[in-house]
Formats: C-alpha cells, structure tokens, sequence
C-alpha cells in the first residue's frame, strides 16, 4: 500500500498532508479526509490506508499547517478521559483559529491539489471526516458543487451553530449525496430536523443515522469512545456511498 507526506500550496503556505493510494498502475477516484480536532495521527492514517485498498486515493490533510508539521502538539498514544483536558487545552485554540475564511482557502487547495495528482482520475471526488472534519468536508462539498459528488461525516462536530455561516446552512447549495453517522447525543433532535430540512432543500439523496450505543468520536480506535462495531458500521455506509459516487457514475 504506497504512502507518502505530500506538501500542498495554499495562499497561506505549505499544507502538509498523508496520502494513501491503491497498489498498482492506474488511476483512481481521490478522497479528501479530513481529521477529526486532534489532527493527523496513526489512527487517520490508517483509516485513510484501508480506504485506499478499496480502490481510492485518499488525501488527509494537516488543518493546522500554519503552526507547524503534523503533529502539531504531544498526543499520548491513547487519548483516555485523564489525558483529554491536556490535549483540548492545546487543540482547541488551533481549532479556533482554523476559520471560515482559512477553511474555504484551504478546500481549494486541497480540491486543486488532489485532482492534479496523476493517480487521481478524471471526475468528481468525495470528502468525508470525522467530529471537527465532517463540517469541514460539508463545507467543501457546499462550496465546490461541481467537484464533490459525494460527502460523509461522522460524530459531526459545529456542523449546526448559531453562526450566520453555520456549515447547515450552506446544505442548500449542496449537489452530493450525503450520509451522516452521529452518535447518540451528538445533535439534539432540533438540531437534526434542521440539517434534514436543509437536505431536502438541496435535492439530494441522503441518510442521516444515529449509529446506537455510541458516544461522539466512535470511530477513533486511539480514544475511549471508540466502538468497533460503529466503524464496521462506518464502513458499510461509506463504502458504497463512494462507490455509488465516484465509481459507479
């Protein structure tokens, strides 16, 4: 499974980044995958190689370049209860930083960059993510319509705010099929009717699902959320909503 650390142009710098890609000659559909607040880790590279054996060239970016080379900041190999308040008090301000503005900046970029590699084929892409990157994959996917054919979040984190510019708000504009993976408690029902409403809006084909016995950041094997069960679950959904999308078109 060839990997490789790849330096992306932005406006702002160099935006390093993970890269899976299948084994083999050819070209294939390309993923953008954007991480979860804690940023570009084994547990992210892992999931972008088992996303590669199915066939995708996958493209998992460091969100906070501007402060440095992934990792950015200490994170113990398993990020449990006692080690979180340590590794929020240096995640959050990056988290914060990482504007609207920077973050559009940004998926052009990487939409730029992934489309240009000579294993990527022709043809729309997907984005997908995780907690803080599931709205920055719909953001890309509401700002580039014609490029994103497919978007997928899972355990969405400020994917609905009382922002003017809320990533929700945005769904409208949207033109890829969706599927969201929340955790129980992740969206309160209100929260949930709204992103339903603004998907209708949109036109497109979706599902939303709360993936059962599960706490927000399931998906991630290196923290105490995680439930095996919900990334086989993760899979199933993901899996053929990009083939769908990016395969089968």
């Amino acid at each position: 499974m060839p990997t490789k650390t790849v330096q992306i142009p932005t406006p702002d710098g160099q935006a390093d980044a993970f890269a899976a890609l299948p084994d083999g000659d050819g070209r294939h559909p390309g993923v953008l995958m954007y991480p979860d607040a804690f940023g570009v880790r084994p547990v992210l590279e892992a999931m972008a190689r088992e996303l590669a054996e199915h066939g995708y060239y996958v493209l998992v970016p460091n969100l906070y370049y501007r402060h440095g080379p992934a990792p950015v900041f200490d994170l113990p190999e398993h990020i449990g209860e006692e080690a979180r308040p340590a590794v929020f008090a240096q995640a959050m301000p990056l988290v914060e930083a990482h504007t609207t503005e920077r973050i559009l900046r940004d998926a052009e970029a990487y939409l730029g960059f992934l489309t240009a590699q000579p294993e990527v084929s022709g043809g729309p892409v997907g984005t997908t993510g995780y907690c803080l990157g599931a709205a920055l994959a719909m953001r890309t996917a509401t700002a580039h319509p014609q490029k994103v054919a497919a978007v997928a979040g899972f355990h969405p984190g400020f994917l609905v705010t009382d922002a003017p510019d809320s990533p929700h708000r945005l769904i409208p504009e949207l033109s890829a099929e969706v599927h969201l993976g929340l955790a129980e408690h992740d969206l309160t029902s209100e929260a949930i009717g709204e992103v339903k409403q603004s998907l209708d809006a949109a036109g497109v084909a979706y599902t939303v699902e709360i993936y059962p016995d599960t706490l927000h950041g399931f998906t991630m094997a290196d923290t105490d959320a995680f439930s095996a069960a919900a990334l086989q679950c993760h899979w199933d959904r993901l899996l053929p909503l990009l083939d769908r999308a990016l395969k089968d078109g």
